[in-house]
């Protein structure tokens, strides 16, 4: 995830959800953004500015004519050095401040000086976010091209059920990452394949692989910030679909092999990340094996379908695609004889005790042209960014 050196200035508005906001600036400083906070006169009655200026390691605005140097003007400075604004916690009060051009506050004075993109998250009672007025506002800030980050449904301060909580600061930060990403993938449709697969012995056993599936979320989240159109195929993981992916959930092999084959006509990448089983039981029990009563001395196994011979059988000329080789020896050997054997553009290599159920990767980067990139250890989000980069460059050549 590359977000070092962009700058991103969050309103803090009097809301009671203002406190959430420290989570936020707290996962923007560790993805190395600075981070600068405005706050209305209203949010410091919830929470005190020293607990922003602390996580932000920046002087939190207030006041119009509050400055941090006499050759400043901070409102106007201030929009030069801004990236991204959001405003979150929004309040109806702000809200109609900045649709129609009040400038009473540091926060009101600075989005009318600034040119760039906005994200606000509205954020109030249920009642009040769907009247009329509010709701007018609210058009009125998408008109003049602000991004409006809808509320989430649920238990309000005040005790009532509605749409009016505050996103997730998950949503709001990856929204946040999507918006400052350059988007070298527009226009592209890519499928990921994602996670293990389950082969049942009986309803509740089965054979499969410690594969998290992250990889493929990463690679689906970071084509995704990237512009491009993705569906994620994945097998039983525990992780949350990534925002704004078209997800589908399978279980077994055959049932992955059948949705990509559903999808390959209308992608343009397949990355197929997937850790899928290469056998499964000849036979598949109904019920449960009662062990009292039955003795196993054998499972008969069969192959399952080989996904990139299927996709080659079917696939347009131009179709891009990306697989990964997990190996215990000889990993560039068989990373470049499996690249071959079944006609793929990219191969991802690394070694089995280095992948499973882990955040971070060793991998090397093989192409159909002989190239390799070895990559040292990193984040599953930074290989991701990094095997997208290999991909733009071949498809943009």
């Amino acid at each position: 995830m590359r977000l070092a050196g962009n700058r991103v200035t969050i309103g803090v508005t009097g809301g009671i959800a203002c406190y959430k906001i420290c989570d936020l600036v707290r996962n923007f400083v560790k993805s190395n953004l600075e981070v600068r906070i405005l706050m209305s006169k209203s949010a410091t009655k919830f929470i005190n500015p020293e607990t922003f200026r602390v996580l932000s390691r920046k002087e939190v605005l207030i006041d119009t004519f509050q400055y941090t140097s006499a050759e400043r003007v901070e409102h106007i400075s201030l929009t030069e050095e801004t990236d991204l604004f959001i405003v979150a916690p929004a309040t109806a009060n702000t809200i109609a401040k900045m649709a129609w051009g009040f400038a009473d506050n540091m926060m009101t004075a600075f989005f009318l000086a600034y040119k760039g993109k906005t994200i606000v998250c509205p954020t109030m009672n249920h009642k009040m976010f769907t009247s009329k007025q509010v709701q007018e506002n609210i058009s009125r800030l998408k008109e003049l091209g602000v991004e409006i980050l809808e509320p989430e449904e649920g238990e309000l301060a005040c005790g009532e059920e509605g749409r009016g909580r505050l996103p997730s600061v998950e949503l709001i930060f990856e929204k946040a990452v999507e918006s400052l990403s350059i988007k070298d993938l527009k226009n592209k449709r890519i499928l990921v394949t994602a996670g293990p697969t389950r082969e049942h012995i009986d309803p509740v056993r089965f054979i499969s692989n410690p594969s998290s599936g992250k990889m493929g979320y990463a690679l689906a989240k970071a084509a995704k910030r990237r512009g491009a159109e993705v569906i994620l195929i994945t097998g039983p993981t525990y992780l949350d679909p990534p925002y704004g992916v078209k997800t589908i959930k399978i279980i077994s092999a055959e049932q992955m092999c059948e949705k990509v084959l559903e999808n390959i006509e209308n992608v343009d990448v397949v990355i197929m990340s997937a850790a899928v089983a290469d056998y499964k039981p000849k036979i598949t029990h109904r019920k449960k094996i009662k062990k009292e009563e039955s003795k196993i001395d054998a499972i008969e196994l069969e192959r399952t379908p080989d996904i990139i011979n299927e996709i080659n059988k079917v696939k347009k000329q131009n179709l891009y695609i990306i697989g990964f080789a997990a190996e215990t020896e000889n990993l560039i050997k068989n990373a470049q004889e499996k690249l071959n054997r079944k006609n793929m553009n990219m191969i991802v290599a690394n070694l089995v005790a280095e992948a499973f159920q882990r955040d971070t990767n060793r991998v090397t980067i093989i192409k159909r042209n002989g190239e390799i990139r070895y990559l040292p250890e990193m984040n599953k989000e930074d290989i991701a960014d990094e095997i997208l980069d290999e991909l733009v460059l071949d498809i943009t050549q």
